[in-house]
């Protein structure tokens, strides 16, 4: 069968990985695709995915970003016959708007901070206010992962006020949760559910979580993060009701659906839907899985099997990110087949920096501490100027072992 992915960056490149690695599959296309992704992938310029689709006929289509879900990719493409992976417009509300995301949550009676939605800096004010500090700030649009301020003072909710409103039109203020952060993904066909493993993700640009918010640092998949007692919980009191909503509500939810968690005293909270495969989650989550990833595309039904041996990711990123970064840095040593590329291009026969988040370099190991020393391992080979990256990923994990 012939197989296209949507996207260009380090989640992408990680499914045409683990595709190509299928007996099933005869030829894996990618639009737009990247350097990597070209080892394993016909890569196919430009973004009418729909003309695409059509001229190459594939058997199935797996959509990677955020926004080609919110703006209809799958509407249109079942709307001509064709077979893909992912929610609806719709559906994909859960991610591309925080305002309604809360609001489904509070009516499906899922665990989440208290909240309130504004549309004003006087109400964000009023707000404020009331909520004290800290509190979480959120644009109500898509932001690439960088739509979220936690204020510390009012200081810095006055710098942030206006820029969240302004590229959201409204803000979500929500309560600041104590716990740990977990990333709990499932593939759902809009009635069914498949559990992948649970990762943590690394959102802040520097150790220790500090500095401001990026799409992503680095992650890892271990089978230690959640007991399954605690999976329970989250199947129970967040995946199945956010499921059987939608399907209530006239938009069944089909795809990846990812829920950020923080695990405090009182139980799984919701932080955020998103309505994909998260970023770098993707990326350990697949390096872990033993089973053929095809057949759970095609059937949600389809059992699951786990390498025993944790995986960890680290994100090279571009100088200045998450702000403005340079392109055209020529990159040596990322040659392994899991060094998965993001921010890449070819100028020549050199492969340059192109993007903030430019690699994800993925590994394992025996137990977490062997993960983690072999993905540094493979860090210490590359090289281009101004790279940047968290040295303690997975850090968090180790109290677990």
């Amino acid at each position: 069968m012939k197989i296209l992915v949507i996207g260009s960056g380090g989640r992408e490149h990680a499914l045409c990985w683990k595709i190509a690695q299928s007996s099933l599959v005869s030829q894996i296309y990618a639009a737009p695709g990247n350097p990597g992704m070209a080892r394993v992938a016909k890569c196919i310029p430009g973004d009418d995915y729909l003309a695409i689709a059509e001229a190459i006929c594939p058997d199935l289509t797996v959509v990677g970003p955020e926004a080609a879900l919110a703006s209809g990719i799958v509407d249109r493409f079942r709307a001509r016959g064709l077979a893909i992976v992912g929610p609806t417009a719709a559906a994909a509300r859960l991610e591309s708007s925080k305002a309604f995301a809360k609001a489904f949550m509070q009516r499906a009676g899922i665990p989440t901070a208290r909240f309130v939605t504004v549309d004003t800096p006087q109400a964000a004010w009023e707000a404020v206010r009331r909520m004290g500090f800290p509190l979480v700030l959120k644009a109500d649009g898509l932001a690439a992962g960088k739509g979220v301020v936690v204020a510390q003072s009012a200081l810095e909710a006055e710098a942030a006020i206006p820029q969240l409103l302004q590229a959201g039109g409204q803000l979500v203020i929500e309560e600041f949760l104590l716990g740990e952060e977990v990333s709990f993904i499932v593939l759902s066909d809009g009635e069914r559910v498949a559990l992948l493993d649970p990762t943590q993700d690394h959102k802040a640009i520097f150790d220790g979580d500090r500095g401001p918010n990026t799409g992503g640092m680095g992650a890892y998949c271990d089978g230690r993060i959640l007991s399954a007692d605690q999976q329970r919980q989250i199947l129970e009191r967040v995946i199945l009701p956010a499921i059987h909503t939608m399907r209530a509500d006239g938009c069944p939810f089909t795809g990846f659906l990812y829920a950020g968690l923080m695990m405090t005293a009182d139980g799984p909270r919701v932080l955020e839907f998103n309505a994909r495969l998260g970023d770098p989650e993707t990326q350990v989550i697949l390096h872990r899985m033993a089973s053929d990833l095809v057949p759970l595309l095609l059937a949600v039904g389809e059992p699951l099997t786990w390498h025993p041996e944790p995986s960890v990711c680290v994100v090279l990123a571009a100088e200045g990110y998450p702000g403005s970064v340079r392109g055209g840095d020529v990159i040596s040593g990322a040659d392994a087949p899991t060094v998965f590329q993001a921010g890449t291009r070819l100028n020549g026969e050199a492969l340059v920096t192109a993007g903030g988040r430019v690699l994800g370099v993925t590994a394992s190991g025996a137990d977490l501490p062997s993960a983690i020393v072999n993905a540094y391992a493979e860090v210490a080979k590359i090289h281009f100027a101004g790279m940047q990256y968290r040295k303690d990923i997975a850090q968090k994990g180790l109290k677990r072992w």
